[in-house]
């Protein structure tokens, strides 16, 4: 009998990969992304405090529309940018949670740059 692989699992493994090379810090805090079937989140965390200093999702109370579509996801990328850029953030450690780099997770990253974020 064939097994399904578990394909959070793996995302799972990837992404605690990815977390002991990537850390954010005061002076460049990390933008993490979570991605749901339905929604997509980012917030933007200092590691050495173990804060979140700012956070942007489709379902917050200041998003209408479908929060699973690339659109959504630029929205929310440039959402968050804009608070950012209110809290003195500039710069940024890009932490894709796992996600391959494609479709919503290149979506919001873009409009976090077109927000005015580097990373």
């Amino acid at each position: 009998m064939v097994s399904k692989k578990d394909k959070n699992q793996a995302r799972l493994k990837r992404h605690i990969r990815i977390r002991s090379k990537v850390s954010g810090t005061a002076e460049r805090p990390r933008l993490a992304v979570y991605r749901s079937n339905a929604n997509i989140s980012a917030q933007i965390i200092d590691d050495v405090k173990g804060v979140t200093l700012v956070a942007a999702s489709t379902y917050g109370a200041g998003f209408e529309g479908n929060g699973s579509n690339k659109a959504a996801a630029r929205e929310v990328g440039k959402m968050i940018a804009e608070k950012a850029i209110a809290q003195g953030i500039t710069e940024v450690v890009f932490d894709r949670g796992g996600y391959l780099y494609h479709g919503r997770v290149s979506e919001l990253a873009e409009g976090a740059r077109e927000g005015g974020l580097k990373f």
